[in-house]
């Protein structure tokens, strides 16, 4: 898990996912990311099982899995934003 973490674009992500479900286009988008890279990143999550997946035709929409993981980002929020930010 730490491993996960330890990894800044993964951050961006969980927090972008935190707030709402994304499509893979918007979170390459906010994160500056190409599609390739972020499809990369979210697939580790998502096998992991901390994401989970849904598509919609061409669309492949993203959000937290897990309700315990959900609750400990977002008390965790502020600290992963510093570290993010720095």
């Amino acid at each position: 898990m730490y491993e996960m973490l330890g990894n800044r674009t993964r951050l961006r992500i969980l927090l972008a996912l935190a707030r709402q479900e994304l499509c893979v286009c918007d979170v390459a988008h906010v994160l500056g990311l190409s599609i390739a890279a972020t499809s990369h990143q979210l697939r580790s999550m998502h096998d992991r099982g901390w994401l989970v997946m849904r598509n919609d035709g061409k669309m492949v929409y993203y959000r937290l899995g897990s309700t315990a993981f959900r609750e400990a980002l977002q008390q965790g929020q502020d600290y992963l934003e510093a570290q993010v930010a720095s």
